[in-house]
């Protein structure tokens, strides 16, 4: 084999090693980026308290994480006072009353998974989508809610289903 030769197929080698894996998915929980490069590391996260949709994600998966693990209703509690006005809380605790339900979530169960988007900001306020994953598989069904946060204070001021 000649010496150009030898380069060619080193440098083919090289650039398919350096072609990213397709994304993958992690179970209920989204995608992840493909990696850079294969010395990249494992998947992460991250996100800022200055942000409110980040707050809001923060939340959501702190309080899915939480209702997952009987007897965690005094967690929930102090989620629900850090994160949610108090204004809400009383209302979510009617709501509760009248449905039976965890306010939170609008529903009677736990969701597998959750995903925030933000929306739009006016008049000192921040909506946010967020979408709660049922089931699994061809069973899998989405709910949607819209979250109010407070831009100032960055509490969760409303929390409503979406339709």
């Amino acid at each position: 084999m000649t010496q150009h030769r030898v380069l060619v197929i080193s440098a083919v080698l090289v650039s398919l090693a350096a072609v990213p894996a397709a994304a993958s998915t992690l179970p209920d929980r989204g995608t992840v980026a493909p990696a850079s490069s294969p010395s990249s590391g494992p998947p992460s996260r991250s996100g800022g308290p200055h942000v409110v949709y980040d707050r809001v994600a923060h939340f959501y998966g702190a309080y899915i994480d939480v209702a997952n693990d009987p007897g965690s209703n005094a967690a929930a509690a102090e989620l629900r006072k850090f994160y949610l006005t108090p204004a809400l809380r009383q209302r979510l605790l009617d709501w509760e009353k009248r449905n039976d339900a965890d306010g939170v979530l609008m529903a009677q169960n736990v969701p597998n998974a959750w995903k925030v988007t933000a929306g739009d900001s006016g008049m000192g306020k921040t909506r946010s989508t967020v979408r709660l994953t049922w089931g699994a598989g061809k069973n899998r069904t989405y709910t949607y809610l819209e979250v109010s946060s407070d831009l100032a204070t960055r509490k969760i001021v409303d929390i409503r289903a979406k339709y």
